[in-house]
């Protein structure tokens, strides 16, 4: 498929990397193309391509959000709504909030009644957005590796083949998937990115991921 990446921070890097290692066309979306990790990334990653906002949604089948919470919605902007018109728009974003953890809690600017992705979905009403790759970090992201076996990526959307699709794409980085149902599941699925972070602000650890147990 042709993947575009919507941000080009450690988390767009890392995936746009993986896309490539899977053997998908990617490009990846900055707002500065010359900026020194982006230059680095695509040396090592000659086959990528690099684009704006814009190219890069036009670009993509599937279109990857993977741009701070607090920017994605200027980033769809620059973008442009149309480019995401009917498109499957993996959403990796997480509403954090420019403040500090407090006690190794972060902090987010949206309630538990709404999620960013809802209202990323309400400003892409046409868009088969999925939720994927926010509870972990980008150490993890593609082909983890636990000694306790595969760890879980929750997802949701309310697109169901968009759903089959990611978790195709999910299984293929090396995670198992659980579909937690339509778009509302991001109000518990956001939250994941604030639990996975504590061990990391209050004793350094980063090297987890969650998994489900099932009976």
């Amino acid at each position: 498929m042709k993947i575009g990446i919507v941000g080009s921070g450690i988390v767009g890097r890392v995936l746009a990397s993986g896309f490539l290692q899977e053997g998908h066309e990617v490009m990846l979306g900055t707002r500065n193309v010359s900026k020194e990790d982006v230059i680095k990334w695509q040396k090592e990653n000659p086959s990528g391509l690099l684009g704006s906002f814009q190219e890069t949604a036009q670009f993509g089948e599937v279109v990857v959000l993977a741009v701070s919470g607090l920017a994605v919605e200027d980033a769809i902007e620059l973008a442009g709504k149309e480019h995401f018109f009917e498109k499957i728009v993996i959403d990796a974003t997480n509403p954090i909030a420019a403040v500090p953890p407090d006690n190794g809690v972060l902090k987010f600017f949206t309630t538990l009644e709404e999620s960013l992705m809802e209202r990323i979905q309400n400003i892409l009403p046409d868009a088969k957005l999925v939720k994927a790759f926010n509870s972990v970090g980008n150490a993890h992201m593609y082909k983890p590796s636990f000694p306790d076996g595969t760890p879980t990526m929750f997802i949701c959307g309310n697109d169901e083949k968009a759903k089959k699709t990611v978790t195709g794409i999910l299984t293929s980085f090396g995670w198992e998937t659980e579909d937690m149902g339509t778009v509302e599941a991001a109000r518990a699925i956001e939250p994941l990115c604030i639990l996975w972070c504590i061990p990391g602000f209050i004793h350094n650890k980063w090297n987890h991921a969650f998994k489900l147990l099932k009976a």
